[in-house]
């Protein structure tokens, strides 16, 4: 536990926002933070040198794709994940469950695991608790995620309520089986959006005594607001002294209000997905680079933002290059999309620490792109 010590640093006054570090076999990782997701062992279009020029500390890989193709066997052959991606700093797996529950047409569900099909070649395959940590264990992540059962929205109190009880029982049997000393095991809250079901599952999951806590079954097709409103309670019951991670969530402002209930990692596909259809965030919200009114626009994608992209090209390039579907453009927006997410953390972290967080979010609130996210 000592190698995965997380220590606060700095609260607000008013809210519940904090700073700190947590401490993994790859270094320290302050926050809070918006981590890339790598789904497939690479951010979509962005290389290695260009994740260490816009600060990322942690980026994450999925193990539901990643035992499918290559095979966790082929990433241990190339030194784990940190070898096959180039990546000398921290990473996280998410167990796949929620890929795997995506898919609920193909799947099996039982109390000793879950069969599925594979999305590549339609082949079954039978994960339970303990394989899914041999799989992750072979992947070599800093840190691995507790496979659990992640529920729909919106699904009937019973469903969420065998959910629960099952997740707490897999993440027991993960615990058991995880004996990787150099990799922390998260938890996971489920819950819905039912309080005494979320209330359950803390409970559960925190008597495991993991080095963090993941919060899942959010974005999930829930309103930001009901979200919001069943967050702040877990948040505030989960230990003090670990990370807490709200999974799936990269929407500026929905990732500001979260830290302020103090909530400390955040992860998505937004970023870059948005990107690759030409979108970026700025501060005045988010702009369509194909807009016909960027054709002659020589000014920089957001003129706030320090980015290589914004540093180097004007928003006439950028349209160009999406006009003739170039892939340069949706890497340029992509590293800018990731730099704007990873520098309002930034920000975040530095109005913890100077005691002014409350006024940035409001200052967030009050601002031109709040409602356009």
């Amino acid at each position: 536990m000592t190698l995965f010590r997380f220590d606060v640093t700095a609260t607000d006054s008013i809210s519940s926002a904090r700073a700190g570090v947590f401490h993994t076999a790859h270094g320290p990782v302050q926050t809070p933070i918006f981590m890339p997701v790598g789904t497939r062992a690479t951010v979509k279009g962005v290389t290695t040198p260009q994740l260490h020029e816009i600060g990322a500390q942690v980026v994450l890989a999925n193990t539901y794709h990643l035992a499918l193709r290559p095979g966790s066997d082929v990433v241990a052959l190339n030194g784990g994940l940190h070898g096959f991606m180039n990546w000398d700093r921290a990473i996280l797996t998410d167990s796949g469950g929620f890929q795997i529950f995506s898919l609920a047409d193909t799947l099996k569900l039982s109390d000793d695991g879950v069969e599925f099909r594979s999305i590549i070649d339609g082949s079954k395959h039978f994960w339970t608790p303990e394989e899914n940590m041999r799989i992750q264990q072979e992947l070599g992540a800093d840190i691995a995620m507790v496979l659990d059962q992640c529920p729909p929205y919106p699904a009937e109190e019973s469903v969420v309520a065998q959910a629960v009880s099952r997740s707490a029982s897999w993440a027991a049997r993960c615990k058991a089986a995880h004996t990787r000393e150099d990799q922390a095991l998260f938890g996971i809250v489920q819950g819905g959006v039912y309080p005494h079901l979320r209330a359950q599952s803390v409970e559960r999951t925190v008597a495991l005594d993991l080095p963090g806590y993941g919060i899942g079954g959010y974005s999930v097709g829930e309103p930001h607001e009901l979200m919001l409103e069943s967050l702040a309670p877990v948040a505030a019951m989960l230990p003090k002294d670990r990370p807490r991670y709200l999974m799936g969530v990269g929407n500026p402002t929905t990732m500001l209000r979260a830290i302020a209930l103090g909530v400390d990692m955040f992860d998505c596909v937004l970023p870059t997905r948005t990107a690759r259809t030409g979108t970026a965030f700025s501060s005045t919200g988010r702009m369509n680079l194909k807009n016909a009114k960027y054709t002659r626009d020589t000014g920089p994608l957001d003129e706030a933002c320090s980015c290589p992209t914004c540093q180097a090209y004007s928003r006439s390039y950028l349209r160009h290059l999406f006009t003739m579907k170039e892939m340069l453009g949706a890497t340029l927006i992509s590293v800018h999309n990731l730099h704007f997410l990873l520098e309002l953390a930034r920000q975040a972290r530095q109005a913890i620490e100077s005691g002014t967080y409350s006024e940035f979010l409001k200052s967030w609130m009050d601002g031109p792109g709040a409602d356009d996210y």
